[in-house]
């Protein structure tokens, strides 16, 4: 019978057991595995939707970084004359190339074939080519020295028509001065410089003794149009060297004067009709074979007998002396001499071809070699890039023309230009500038992520220094110490301002705030330095107070006493801010900063950003410490006091590392989301892209400069992948932020978890 009850009661266990062990059949444990496969689903969906979005970024910055694409079309012989060819050309839809040689003849042939379409001659009247003078390259304006001295200025232009829809583009000639040839010099001229800046035309030449001629022509237009060419008396200037070179900037200013065997470069400032006036000689340490202009007229370049290249343009010295700078050295590999230098007509491009036949491309702003190939067994003798820098043309000793298609869109970008300092054009001294883009087709663009970067970091900075103690001590007094009735008033009112829109903040920040502050700096810094002073004296007293007095307050409501006190505290300090103002600091403090610590003040800087940003991260903050701080097991706290602890030990020693993962969490999200934020920034800062740590200065982020620049950028430009490239620095900072919180949070979770 016992037998037959225990196995009967075995059998009927049996079921239970089953049930027990989860068959897998109980709805219960079916909608456990399905939550677990919807939650690691969605949590794969967040992860791929983050590399989905890491990639796309990846894929938008990457050309940045690649090197010149540069396909060769085609080896063809020089069409013309067999005279010596003196400038070399291509228009700008790479299509049609103009040589002019010794005799005065101008060839223009197809870029394709090599083939002649069209064959002119300068008017010179028999005489011959010296030198020609690119005076424009945009325009296609040069001048001609001739044997006798004379200067013919004359400029090659193409059309285009679409007959039947095809493109037919037709060369010409034109002479803006006239076709009689000006008067310069008695003799021959060796070397020549001209420039025409629309109100004067300037020629430079030197003679064979040495000494330089500068004749100018002065052109005004009367209000009827008529053109009246004044010639002002020629200038003679005996240089401190011998002029094998010369170079004049196109703004009429500089004068260059290089002496090549012995590798010296003088440098003279032209002042209108007073004498050139020298303001530096420097030794490059070598032999000089050639010298350019780059775009822009400011940098030149010279190529060395060593194989280096160098890149001068004129500086100040801390005293303000001008003088002439060596920015950047660039080396072509194998040290081979140079023997023809080409540069960019819009961009800061270059290249250089050498004894041995290759050409090496270089970008002078990044300092990056971006191309090097042979094309020739000989001497490169001419190197020509189109007015788009699509096309080059490369001369040899022995009259072979390589014509290549060259595409180079991001040459500006090299590590070194994103993220070192860089000597621009016109500045004193190497700097971290962001300048996207300028009035001036000329213009350098500075493409520093350092000061957008520093800008980020420094608005997060001041954001978090004014949010994070705000933040968690009334998470603390709010979990541990507020009446349950009055933390029910009290969190959703905080966490309800974290719906407030940021624009909202940014738009009173530059409105008011910023114009307040100003107004009112002293009584700012009074409030900032009394405000936290006070409420713990206030706090002293109030635990000095009569017993009978301190109980009519209810428990946990003692914060209600502390509002009125902040408000007297801060009308108190703005009472009392302007006499103070006016016996201290003469009553402008902004100016007594300035003229006695040298601390410049700017309405729209890192003390409004703190201010308003930190407004905007403390509900976040806020909320999530002090669920970290309330979700703390009750017994530990009341185990804590019942051993004998006081409130204050029980917070520091058991509720706070406790909490403390929860606490760290809210921190770096705060963090994450002060790096992140746009129109706040956007709004109060000035959007001033300087490396400044001043709390008075204004900062540029990278989220506010993406959304400034975005619409002005041109889709697959270099200034439109580099907000990419700034979205991606972006991204990577808040996934390091977030790393590095969930790795501080699981080792305080360890380390708290035997509590």
């Amino acid at each position: 019978m016992s037998e037959a009850t225990s196995t009967g009661a075995t059998k009927k266990r049996e079921p239970l057991s089953i049930v027990g062990g989860r068959s897998g059949f109980e709805p219960r444990y079916i909608k456990d595995h399905l939550a677990k496969y919807i939650v690691w689903t969605g949590g794969l969906g967040v992860i791929g939707a983050l590399l989905l979005i890491f990639v796309y970024l990846a894929s938008e910055v990457a050309p940045l970084f690649g090197d010149a694409d540069v396909r060769a079309r085609k080896t063809m012989k020089l069409p013309g004359d067999q005279g010596e060819t003196l400038f070399l050309a291509a228009e700008e839809q790479g299509e049609v190339g103009m040589r002019v040689s010794k005799t005065g003849q101008v060839v223009f042939f197809d870029l394709f074939t090599g083939h002649a379409r069209q064959t002119l001659s300068l008017p010179i009247d028999g005489k011959t080519l010296t030198s020609v003078y690119p005076i424009d390259h945009d325009k296609g304006l040069l001048a001609a020295g001739l044997n006798d001295g004379s200067v013919l200025i004359f400029q090659h232009r193409y059309k285009q028509a679409y007959p039947n829809d095809v493109r037919v583009i037709t060369a010409e000639l034109s002479y803006p001065r006239g076709e009689q040839p000006l008067v310069f010099a008695s003799g021959p001229i060796s070397h020549l410089a001209v420039r025409d800046n629309g109100d004067a035309l300037m020629i430079v030449g030197s003679e064979t003794e040495g000494s330089i001629q500068i004749k100018r022509f002065e052109q005004a237009t009367s209000l009827f149009g008529d053109v009246t060419v004044t010639e002002l008396p020629v200038q003679i200037l005996v240089p401190e060297i011998n002029p094998d070179i010369l170079l004049l900037n196109p703004l009429l200013q500089w004068l260059y004067v290089i002496d090549q065997p012995a590798g010296k470069i003088a440098l003279y400032q032209l002042k209108g009709d007073g004498p050139p006036q020298l303001i530096d000689v420097q030794e490059v340490g070598a032999e000089i074979s050639k010298a350019s202009y780059l775009a822009g007229g400011i940098s030149i370049i010279a190529t060395q007998a060593d194989g280096r290249v160098t890149q001068w343009f004129p500086a100040r010295k801390g005293s303000g002396e001008q003088y002439l700078a060596r920015v950047r050295e660039f080396r072509v590999p194998g040290d081979t001499p140079a023997t023809a230098i080409g540069v960019e007509t819009r961009r800061r491009g270059f290249a250089v071809g050498d004894s041995a036949g290759w050409v090496t491309m270089f970008y002078a702003t990044s300092g990056a070699r971006v191309h090097r190939e042979r094309i020739f067994d000989h001497a490169v003798a001419r190197i020509v890039f189109n007015p788009r820098a699509q096309l080059r043309l490369a001369l040899s000793v022995d009259g072979d023309l390589s014509v290549s298609d060259v595409h180079n869109e991001h040459p500006e970008v090299s590590f070194k230009a994103l993220w070192s300092k860089v000597w621009y054009e016109s500045y004193d001294q190497p700097d971290y500038i962001w300048q996207s883009s300028s009035a001036s087709a000329d213009f350098e663009p500075k493409f520093s992520l350092m000061p957008l970067s520093f800008g980020t970091l420094k608005a997060a900075f001041y954001a978090m220094l004014f949010a994070v103690p705000l933040a968690i001590m009334g998470a603390i007094f709010t979990a541990n110490f507020m009446s349950p009735s009055m933390r029910q008033a009290v969190k959703p009112t905080v966490e309800l301002m974290e719906a407030l829109p940021t624009v909202i903040l940014g738009f009173l920040a530059g409105l008011w705030l910023a114009p307040f502050v100003e107004t009112n700096l002293l009584g700012v810094f009074l409030t900032l330095l009394l405000l936290p002073l006070s409420l713990p004296l206030f706090g002293y007293l109030w635990l000095r107070m009569p017993r009978s007095i301190r109980l009519r307050v209810p428990a946990g409501w003692e914060a209600a006493l502390i509002i009125p006190v902040i408000a007297s505290v801060v009308w108190f300090c703005f009472l009392v801010a302007p006499p103070m103002e006016a016996l201290i600091f003469a009553g402008n403090m902004q100016a007594w900063m300035d003229h006695t610590l040298g601390i410049g003040y700017d309405q729209r800087n890192a003390l409004v950003v703190g201010i308003a940003m930190g407004i905007a991260v403390i509900p976040t903050i806020y909320s999530i410490a002090e669920d970290a701080i309330f979700s703390v097991p009750k017994h530990l706290s009341l185990g804590s006091l019942a051993l004998g602890a006081t409130p204050w030990q029980t917070l520091i020693g058991v509720v706070l590392p406790t909490a403390s993962p929860g606490i760290f969490s809210a921190v770096m999200i705060g963090m994450g989301r002060a790096v992140g934020e746009t129109m706040i920034v956007l709004m109060a800062t000035g959007n001033t892209a300087v490396m400044d740590p001043s709390l008075f200065q204004g900062l540029r982020t990278l989220s506010a400069n993406i959304a400034v620049e975005v619409p002005e950028s041109e889709v697959g430009s270099t200034h439109f992948r580099l907000l990419f490239l700034a979205g991606m620095v972006l991204f990577v900072f808040t996934f390091a932020f977030n790393t590095l919180a969930e790795i501080v949070r699981q080792r305080l979770r360890r380390k708290f978890a035997s509590l």
